[in-house]
C-alpha cells in the first residue's frame, strides 16, 4: 500500500498470512427446506475487528454472516471469520485506523467471499456471490458516527 518516503521514514503494509479462524454452515430445516419453492431473502452482516499483536503486527478479523430465509423459516446460516496477519510500520492515528478498517478488510474480503460460496454450495444450495463491499465508505461512515457521538457528548451539560 505504501512506499518508503525519505521524509516519513519506512512505511510499509505487508499481509503475511490469510486464514479462516472460524466457519460454520447451519441448515436447521433440512431436508424439508429442499422441497420448498420460492426465492429466499438474503441478509448479509459484516464486521471487522483489528487486534494489535506486538509492534507493527496486527490480526484483522473480517466476520461475515449470511442468513437466507424463506418466509419465516431459515434456509441456511453461514458464518465465516476470515483473518489476516498484517505488518504495518510507520503509520499512526487515523492513518493506521484507516488501514486496519479499510485496506485490510478489502484484502480479506475475496477470501471470505470464496469461503462463503463454497460452504453454501456444499450445503446443497445454489451459490450466493456476495457483492463487493466499499470498506472505505464504511470506515468513513464509522468515523462520522464517532465524531457525531463525541459532539453530542460535548454538548451535554456538565455537572
Amino acid at each position: 500500500m505504501a512506499q518508503p518516503d525519505s521524509q516519513q521514514g519506512n512505511r510499509t503494509v505487508n499481509m503475511h498470512r490469510v486464514y479462516i479462524k472460524d466457519a460454520s454452515l447451519e441448515v436447521p430445516n433440512a431436508p424439508a427446506v429442499f422441497t420448498q419453492n420460492g426465492q429466499p431473502q438474503i441478509d448479509v452482516q459484516i464486521n471487522t475487528s483489528p487486534t494489535k499483536l506486538d509492534d507493527g503486527n496486527h490480526e484483522v478479523t473480517l466476520s461475515v454472516n449470511v442468513t437466507a430465509k424463506l418466509e419465516e423459516k431459515t434456509v441456511f446460516l453461514v458464518e465465516v471469520q476470515q483473518c489476516g496477519l498484517f505488518e504495518i510500520v510507520g503509520f499512526e492515528g487515523v492513518e493506521l485506523q484507516r488501514i486496519l478498517g479499510s485496506y485490510c478488510p478489502n484484502a480479506l474480503f475475496p477470501f471470505a467471499r470464496e469461503a462463503i460460496a463454497s460452504l453454501i454450495g456444499r450445503g446443497g444450495f445454489p451459490p450466493v456471490m456476495l457483492a463487493p463491499v466499499n470498506f472505505d465508505a464504511l470506515f468513513q461512515q464509522h468515523q462520522n458516527e464517532l465524531k457525531n457521538a463525541q459532539q453530542e457528548a460535548d454538548q451535554q451539560p456538565k455537572h
